[in-house]
C-alpha cells in the first residue's frame, strides 16, 4: 500500500524499494551489499553486532537505534500523584514492548513505601485481555516464543532472591474465552534483586519492572548507569537544580523529567552504550542519508 501511494506522489521509479524476507536471508544479503552504503537498522544489540561485523569490510555509515534498560529515579520531594500515574504508563504500555518503556525504578529511601503500595494498588487496575475492548489497557505480547522468555525472566528472579508483589505467577490471570489461548501476560512488579542479577541487567522486553530503594542522589545515578545500556531515562523531583545534575551524569540518549514519552521529532534521538550508533530526528537523519564532498578549485 505504501509502495502504491509513493508511485501515486510522483516518486521517481528505484527511489524506494521493498524487499521482503527474514533477517538470515535479506537482510543478510542486504548489509554484506557492496553497493549499499548506509544502513540504519531498529531492533536488538545482538542483530546489530552482526550487522556492524558484516557490514565492516565495507565501511558503511550506520544508524543503529537498538535496546535498553530504561531506569526512573523517583526523589523524596517528586510530586507522587503525576509519578504513580506516568511511571505506570512508561513501564507497562504496550505490554512493555517498547524500546523506550522503564524497566528499572529507584525510589528515594524516605518515600519507597509510600510509592510501592502506590504502584502496586495503580497496577491492580490495569485491564489485560482482548485490545477490541475500549476497556483494556493491556493486550497481547507479540509471539508465543516472546512471552515464554519474559516469563522465564520472572522464574529468574524468583531465584534470585526477588520478590514477586503482584502479576505473573502469583496472581490468576482472567480472560474472554476468545483470547485464552493468547499470549497474554499480567503486569508484574519485582523488589528484592541484586543489581548484578539478570532481571536488572538484561533487556526483557515485556510488562515487568524492578523497584529498588536508593539513599543518596550519586546512589542513584550510579546504579542508573550501571548497565551496558543507555537508551533513556526518566528523574522525578520538583527540584530543577537536581535535575539538571542527575541528567548530565546519566549516560543516555534522552532524559525525561517529571513526564515520559514526550517528543519532538525533529529532536535528537538516539542511544548510547549498548542502546544504539547515531541520531534520528529532522537534521540528524538529514545528515545521515547526506554524503557531504568538498570540491576545491584553483582560478589561474
Amino acid at each position: 500500500m505504501f509502495a502504491k501511494l509513493l508511485n501515486e506522489a510522483g516518486l521517481p521509479p528505484g527511489v524506494v524499494n521493498f524487499v521482503y524476507g527474514t533477517g538470515p536471508k535479506a537482510g543478510d544479503a542486504i548489509v554484506r551489499h557492496p553497493d549499499i552504503p548506509i544502513i540504519s537498522f531498529t531492533g536488538g544489540t545482538v542483530t546489530a553486532q552482526k550487522i556492524i561485523e558484516a557490514s565492516a569490510p565495507y565501511c558503511k555509515k550506520l544508524s543503529l537505534e537498538l535496546g535498553g534498560k530504561n531506569p526512573a529515579i523517583v526523589f523524596s520531594d517528586a510530586d507522587l500523584d503525576k509519578c504513580i500515574n506516568r511511571a505506570i504508563r512508561s513501564a507497562f504500555a504496550n505490554q512493555g514492548e517498547i524500546c523506550l518503556c522503564t524497566s528499572r525504578i529507584y525510589v528515594q529511601d524516605a518515600i519507597y513505601n509510600t510509592f510501592i503500595t502506590r504502584f502496586v494498588e495503580a497496577t491492580k487496575k490495569i485491564i489485560v485481555g482482548n485490545p477490541k475492548d475500549s476497556a483494556t489497557n493491556m493486550g497481547a505480547l507479540v509471539s508465543k516464543e516472546h512471552l515464554a522468555k519474559v516469563k522465564g525472566y520472572v522464574r529468574l528472579a524468583k531465584e534470585d532472591g526477588g520478590k514477586i508483589l503482584i502479576g505473573d505467577s502469583v496472581d490468576e490471570l482472567t480472560l474472554p474465552k476468545e483470547n485464552e489461548k493468547g499470549y497474554f501476560m499480567l503486569p508484574t512488579i519485582i523488589t528484592g534483586l541484586d543489581d548484578q542479577s539478570r532481571c536488572m541487567q538484561e533487556e526483557i522486553f515485556g510488562p515487568v519492572v524492578c523497584i529498588q530503594s536508593f539513599t543518596t542522589e550519586q546512589e542513584a545515578i550510579d546504579r542508573a548507569n550501571g548497565v551496558k545500556y543507555g537508551l533513556c531515562a526518566s528523574v522525578w523531583t520538583t527540584d530543577i537544580g537536581k535535575t539538571h545534575r542527575v541528567a548530565h551524569k546519566l549516560q543516555v540518549g534522552t532524559v525525561w523529567s517529571n513526564c515520559w514519552l514526550v517528543r519532538d521529532l525533529r529532536m535528537p534521538f538516539g542511544g548510547v552504550k549498548s542502546s544504539g550508533i547515531g541520531r534520528e530526528g529532522a537534521e540528524e537523519s538529514l545528515d545521515f542519508y547526506t554524503e557531504q564532498k568538498t570540491i576545491c578549485i584553483q582560478h589561474a
